[in-house]
């Protein structure tokens, strides 16, 4: 239970800290948002009247604590450049960010447990899952993107160059191509610990043992060498979420899908910092709550955490 509680009340102090410094370094960010609300013909009283309406003359820890106990309520601020509220522009994109990340999870999950097993189980095999792993961490995403772009929007023409779709099977069909994108990298990893894991595994004296006791082979590999090599794997793959959270910003931004990563970009380039503040910590607390779950899990699963805790 101690390591429980130690675990969520890291997650929350994480969480804190890292909007400390989000909203800190955005304050202290180069521009002036003012020029981007009234343009560069106001005068000075309008400037000096917006300044004060929006607090940017308080003090940068009451601006901070304003802020926090605003955003803990659902309240993020007003957008600089559209006016709305900001929970107003960024939760509509959240589905679409959301959607996108699930299908390029279940892609890593499913295809980089499958490649690792493979690799793990099968000698001959371990050489072509090595071959596909290393080219899969060492070609960036956006490279990855830029192919799929060309091979299957422009000359087959499968799938579309752009959009989030409307509707669940058009967005399914827009975001094919970026989920993919997106889950290269982290399925190859995946893969990688897979296949180490269950490779280390498959040579111990109890799974030998249960071979020469005539067990058949689909039995010891599903009682024993897949649930013993669960836990490590089970950390690769919740870590790899993790990670295609941050991911978006930039699949996002090459497909046009209009999501929270795209917003982010396009929310630093016209300085619309209380949108940007928002987006940041929304992936961040993304990013500490899936981890922290990991942990969690590992707790449960693991006898000797479950000994810690």
């Amino acid at each position: 239970m101690r390591r429980v509680v130690a675990t969520v009340s890291g997650a929350v102090a994480t969480v804190l800290v890292a909007s400390f410094v989000i909203y800190c370094s955005l304050a202290a960010a180069p521009g002036d948002p003012i020029a981007q609300i009234l343009g560069g013909r106001a005068t000075d009283e309008a400037r000096a009247a917006t300044r004060e309406r929006l607090g940017l003359d308080d003090p940068l820890l009451e601006r901070y604590w304003h802020w926090l106990t605003g955003a803990l309520q659902g309240d993020f601020g007003i957008s600089f450049t559209s006016r709305q509220d900001v929970w107003n522009v960024v939760a509509p994109r959240l589905s679409t960010t959301f959607l996108l990340v699930a299908m390029a999870a279940c892609l890593v999950v499913v295809v980089g447990v499958a490649l690792g097993a493979f690799g793990g189980i099968s000698r001959r095999g371990r050489g072509l899952v090595a071959a596909l792993v290393g080219l899969g961490v060492a070609v960036p995403g956006f490279v990855a993107a830029n192919f799929l772009i060309g091979i299957f929007a422009v000359q087959l023409g499968w799938f579309p160059t752009f959009g989030s779709g409307e509707g669940f099977l058009d967005q399914l069909w827009h975001l094919t191509l970026p989920s993919v994108a997106l889950s290269i990298g982290y399925g190859a990893y995946v893969a990688q610990l897979t296949s180490a894991a269950v490779a280390e595994e498959a040579e111990k004296e109890y799974v030998t043992t249960a071979h020469g006791r005539g067990v058949p082979a689909r039995l010891v590999l599903r009682h024993h060498t897949l649930r013993n090599a669960a836990l490590p794997v089970l950390t690769a793959s919740g870590l790899s979420v993790a990670g295609l959270i941050a991911g978006t910003v930039i699949v996002e931004q090459i497909f046009a899908v209009d999501g929270i990563g795209a917003l982010l970009v396009r929310s630093i380039s016209t300085k619309d910092y209380a949108v940007v503040t928002a987006v940041s910590v929304i992936i961040v607390v993304a990013f500490v709550v899936v981890t922290t779950v990991i942990d969690l899990v590992q707790v449960a699963l693991d006898p000797r955490e479950r000994a810690k805790a």
